[in-house]
């Protein structure tokens, strides 16, 4: 993570950094929102936001694309034959209360902020299980904006996680 941040930082001011590390799959807001404000020393209310944003840019292509995208190239290579069976297998099992639950359940697992839920996973959920865009977006929308607030509490010590 110190390796990606000091490349971005090279670039990028701060703010976007933030962005950046919020939009990547496994960091999300679980990595951006305690590196804007314990590296960078952003205000809580910029981390948050900038983190948000962030975590929430890959969400619509994933939901638009991923259905197109995946067979494409599973059918044209091995690897992502392998790579999207072994995604959409874990996804399904990691996330029983989205099929369960529909939307409602979209929301409580990316809220959630651990590893293997959030926006990424989420989206990837929306799509296995059948949730209409129109539905997924505002639900991972709310899931996003209430494991950011968890996180930010956390960040600040306001929340004992150990």
């Amino acid at each position: 993570m110190n390796s990606i941040i000091d490349f971005l930082k090279r670039f990028f001011s701060p703010q976007i950094v933030t962005v950046i590390i919020a939009s990547l799959p496994i960091f999300e807001l679980r990595g951006a929102i305690p590196v804007a404000i314990g590296a960078f020393k952003l205000s809580v209310k910029d981390a948050y936001v900038l983190s948000i944003i962030g975590n929430l840019i890959p969400v619509f292509p994933i939901l638009i694309f991923l259905e197109k995208l995946s067979q494409y190239l599973m059918k044209q290579f091995v690897w992502a034959d392998k790579f999207f069976n072994w995604l959409f297998t874990r996804t399904k099992t990691k996330s029983k209360i989205v099929q369960r639950y529909k939307a409602i359940g979209l929301i409580l697992f990316v809220a959630i902020p651990l590893p293997i839920t959030g926006a990424w996973t989420g989206s990837v959920a929306a799509f296995l299980f059948g949730i209409k865009r129109r539905y997924a977006f505002p639900a991972i929308a709310c899931g996003v904006i209430i494991a950011g607030v968890v996180v930010t509490l956390v960040t600040l010590g306001v929340i004992k996680i150990f």
